[in-house]
């Protein structure tokens, strides 16, 4: 494992070899903050950013993730259906409480305990997405299939599409 990765990072990396991916985790000079800005830095498109959204669930109070391409809106309605209950966003008390992550680098896995996990279809269009990894500046490679696998997410249409 690469000792030069921040902790939250590293957390990452031991969390994808858990799960038997070879996947690394690359630590970018510039932020991957936003979708935009990963695409920027790693030279793919948007859409191949698989970016984490947090929310919390109304009926009960747990945490909800779902994981968006890039340029995809999310459609709360459409997750709230999808769920059974409304859904609201998180704070980022309730973020770090429930990924164990701060807003900015959530990784799809990694968490204290697993999450109810929603993947965007759109994804699974790619032979390669990347992820969040635990710092507005870290991310990871991985084909999509294998972060439906490792998230023991579903795959779903939770996005209404952006215009271009």
């Amino acid at each position: 494992m690469n000792d030069t990765l921040p902790k939250s990072a590293r957390k990452v990396q031991a969390a994808l070899e858990a799960a038997g991916l070879a996947a690394q985790v690359t630590e970018l000079p510039q932020s991957t903050r936003t979708a935009v800005d990963a695409a920027n830095a790693l030279g793919c498109t948007v859409a191949q950013i698989a970016k984490s959204l947090v929310f919390r669930c109304a009926s009960d109070g747990s945490a909800v993730l779902v994981i968006a391409s890039g340029p995809n809106r999310v459609d709360e309605g459409l997750i709230a259906a999808r769920l059974g209950s409304a859904i609201g966003k998180a704070d980022a008390d309730f973020v770090r409480a429930a990924t164990g992550f701060a807003i900015g680098g959530v990784p799809p896995l990694g968490h204290p305990a697993p999450l109810r996990t929603l993947i965007d279809a759109d994804l699974l269009a790619f032979e390669r997405v990347w992820a969040a990894a635990g710092t507005p500046n870290a991310v990871f490679p991985l084909d999509p299939r294998e972060l439906v696998r490792i998230t023991g997410g579903e795959v779903a249409t939770v996005t209404a599409k952006t215009d271009g």
